[in-house]
């Protein structure tokens, strides 16, 4: 269980890896969605994407396993305004939504769509009779989502930056060092 006062080592590493992945993720995926090339150009980063995402699901489910079976230290900050607190708890659970959602529609836009997704070749997720509705929803909200959790995480990173910075108070200072006791 976490301490009351941070994290355990398997959370930090959890989180730091976790995020490095998504955050790689998103950027890959915006400059797919935004960066001008072609689709013949990018088909390489394509199932790169496709093969890193796949990994990150199945991470993310260890992931966020662990973080609902730890739960969630106590803030140690008791000057923090209730509305932060709040908001604080709304972003985590935002952002373990997140860990799942864009994996498991990214790949269910694939498959569905008659796309198999072979998985650095160690594996394969073969391709499905295609079924447009769905594909279709999966690659709205694998889109939407997407731009939903960049969003999200770009507040989280902000909020842990001005409370090290502005507040100097121990919330980011949890998730690098662990306990502060």
């Amino acid at each position: 269980m976490p301490s009351p006062s941070g994290y355990d080592l398997m959370s930090r590493i959890n989180h730091w890896l976790i995020a490095i992945a998504i955050i790689g993720m998103l950027a890959v995926g915006l400059f797919l969605e935004f960066g001008g090339l072609a689709r013949e150009e990018k088909r390489w980063l394509i199932d790169l994407h496709k093969s890193i995402g796949v990994l990150v699901l199945i991470y993310g489910v260890w992931r966020v396993l662990w973080r609902v079976i730890q739960g969630f230290p106590k803030s140690d900050d008791n000057t923090m305004p209730q509305w932060q607190e709040i908001a604080s708890k709304i972003t985590h659970w935002a952002l373990l939504a997140g860990i799942l959602i864009m994996p498991i529609s990214g790949v269910v836009a694939s498959v569905f769509n008659g796309r198999s997704i072979a998985v650095f070749n160690w594996f394969s997720i073969p391709a499905q009779a295609q079924i447009a509705w769905l594909s279709g929803i999966a690659g709205y909200t694998h889109r939407y989502a997407g731009f939903t959790l960049a969003f999200i995480v770009t507040i989280h990173i902000a909020a842990a930056l001005k409370h090290h910075f502005v507040d100097q108070d121990s919330v980011l200072i949890r998730m690098v060092q662990g306990r502060i006791d």
